[in-house]
């Protein structure tokens, strides 16, 4: 069907569709545009979300991230990321392919239409002129047949007056011929335009109306079928992107099922493992004990005797509880309820030496980490030193890189100088080789620690942990004397008061009270000094670089050494500063843990 045949009375009504139409696109072309919006908006929402829970450099969250559970949340922002770059990909090919287009397409139809109902006007007028033509001739003809009319009758009139005269006959009948003339005159005229009008109006009505609303019957077809294709690229541009969209999902699903939740358990237990054993058993403390005792307490016979150990408070001890502290013989001390013991044991941490309580307490209250990270549990020094280690060394990579580039330049300057002054990047060239040789030093000093380190991780026997329960229930003061230091003292420093209070509480020897002097603890190893140290703090010992002294307590995860130069002379060294050779035949030596 035919706008042209059908329609050929409806000119203001297509008029009237036809714009209708073009508002219907426009409207269209207004949707595809917020959806593009909405899409750039929601991409850049999860984009903003994703970097939100992001980890940030340098802190915490970023070492949690090794964890498998936290490194498959970190996939999912990634892939958040991609599944928002998607959305802006929608976005994107809406905006070039269907608003940009349509937009285009819009301003030509706009064109077309006007172009054809301008031809259409222009035909409507001329059929309107040559309808007032034919209504100007119509009437035209109709007064001067009238005029004709009248005067013939007239001419008739006076021609049967007698009275008149033959002269005013002859005029009337003379001007009765030339109405009638012009009355045939009007007649032909109004003949030849009323052709003229039913030719054009033929013409208009069966050809120019019908081809100019056929072009808009086409326009309109080609703006429906637009708008259809316009729809299905609608679809397809976020089909096209579904199998991407998809594949984020995937490597979610992916992410989630790479969770390893035995590795996790693992990493924490690198992360947070000590290295030290686990304390021996706590042995059975008889309180009775004081009843059964003879009426001498000073009495070496009774005690060999009775083939029982005396108590003697204020007596000597061979372990050292605090090198070259002077001897304090104190009155009787109760001891305390089996209960507090056992509670002391579950709250404190692992024992260690007072001077070595002493230096971290004061490294606690000046507010600094050891640089060797002695502070630290053994395994938690290790992986420090080793971070620390790594750290270096891709700082002397970056210094060496940076000193061949220096070196490439100064050698373009030296065959070609107009480029440059060779000399010019000697300072620069000596001042990178000093940082890399501070560094290499740096670097070197860490890995000693490590390798120490790494060679005396604990790795007690289940014999020596029996043995040392059994000193521990032999002589209960001495070996928790430093637990309770540490727990008067919540920073971990050292009394003499409390030192003092500890020694009441010795084991009773074979030998007499009238023994001065303490047994040294025997030697077991030597060492070599690597760097002067000078100790100015009290349980420190100095000594010179390359000077060779005896080990009697080797380092236990806290950065010292005990030595001794001779039979008077002994204290603590840093671990990095010797280089340590244990006997592994020597007997009798004495550590404390």
């Amino acid at each position: 069907m035919s706008w042209g045949t059908e329609l050929w009375d409806q000119f203001d009504n297509l008029e009237k569709h036809t714009q209708w139409g073009i508002d219907i696109l426009e409207k269209y072309i207004k949707f595809v545009k917020e959806r593009t919006e909405i899409e750039l908006s929601y991409a850049k929402q999860l984009r903003n979300l994703a970097k939100k829970y992001q980890p940030k450099k340098n802190s915490k969250e970023e070492e949690e991230y090794r964890y498998t559970a936290c490194k498959a949340f970190l996939s999912t922002l990634n892939e958040m990321n991609d599944y928002a770059g998607q959305h802006e990909v929608i976005s994107e090919n809406m905006t070039s392919n269907i608003t940009v287009e349509l937009a285009r397409y819009v301003q030509e139809l706009k064109q077309e239409r006007k172009s054809y109902f301008h031809d259409g006007r222009k035909a409507q007028q001329h059929i309107e002129i040559c309808w007032k033509q034919l209504e100007s001739s119509k009437r035209r003809f109709e007064r001067d047949c009238k005029e004709a009319d009248r005067a013939q009758q007239y001419f008739e009139k006076m021609d049967a007056d007698i009275n008149v005269t033959k002269a005013d006959v002859e005029k009337a009948r003379q001007q009765a011929q030339v109405r009638h003339q012009m009355a045939e005159d009007s007649k032909a005229d109004y003949s030849s335009i009323l052709q003229k009008f039913n030719h054009e109006q033929h013409e208009y009505y069966y050809t120019h109306i019908p081809n100019i609303f056929q072009k808009i019957q086409e326009m309109e077809e080609r703006r429906i079928v637009r708008i259809g294709e316009s729809m299905k690229t609608y679809a397809e541009v976020d089909r096209q992107v579904i199998p991407i969209i998809g594949k984020c999902l995937d490597e979610i699903v992916k992410a989630a099922e790479s969770i390893d939740q035995k590795n996790d358990s693992q990493l924490v237990i690198e992360a947070y493992k000590s290295g030290f054993e686990p304390p021996g058993d706590i042995e059975f403390e008889d309180y009775t004990q004081p009843m059964k005792r003879t009426v001498s307490d000073n009495s070496l016979s009774n005690s060999r005797g009775e083939g029982k150990p005396e108590l003697k408070f204020g007596g000597k001890s061979k372990g050292k509880l605090w090198p070259f502290i002077k001897k304090n013989k104190s009155p009787k001390q109760q001891k305390e309820p089996l209960s507090h013991r056992f509670n002391e044991f579950m709250v404190s941490k692992p024992k260690i030496h007072c001077f070595r309580s002493l230096k971290r307490g004061l490294s606690l209250k000046l507010g600094a980490t050891p640089e060797d990270f002695s502070n630290l549990p053994p395994e938690q020094r290790r992986k420090k030193l080793q971070q620390k280690v790594d750290e270096l060394n891709k700082e002397i990579q970056k210094e060496m890189d940076q000193r061949d580039a220096i070196t490439k330049m100064k050698d373009v300057y030296l065959k070609n100088p107009q480029m440059g002054d060779p000399a010019s990047l000697d300072h620069k060239l000596t001042e990178v080789s000093q940082n890399i040789e501070k560094l290499r030093l740096e670097a070197q000093k860490f890995e000693a620690w490590l390798a120490e380190v790494e060679g005396r991780l604990p790795a007690r026997s289940e014999q020596a942990r029996r043995q040392s329960g059994m000193f521990d229930a032999q002589n209960p003061a001495t070996v928790n004397s430093c637990a309770q230091d540490r727990e008067s003292s919540p920073d971990g420093s050292y009394t003499e008061e409390q030192s003092q209070e500890g020694e009441g509480k010795v084991l009773a020897t074979d030998f007499d009270d009238e023994f001065d002097e303490e047994e040294p603890l025997p030697a077991i190893g030597t060492c070599k000094a690597l760097y002067t140290f000078e100790g100015q703090n009290e349980g420190t010992i100095s000594v010179a670089e390359g000077e060779t002294l005896y080990v009697i307590e080797e380092d236990k995860g806290d950065g010292w050494t005990r030595i001794r130069r001779n039979e008077d002379e002994e204290g603590y060294v840093p671990t990095s500063y010797v280089e340590v050779y244990l006997d592994k035949n020597a007997k009798g030596a004495k550590t404390y843990i």
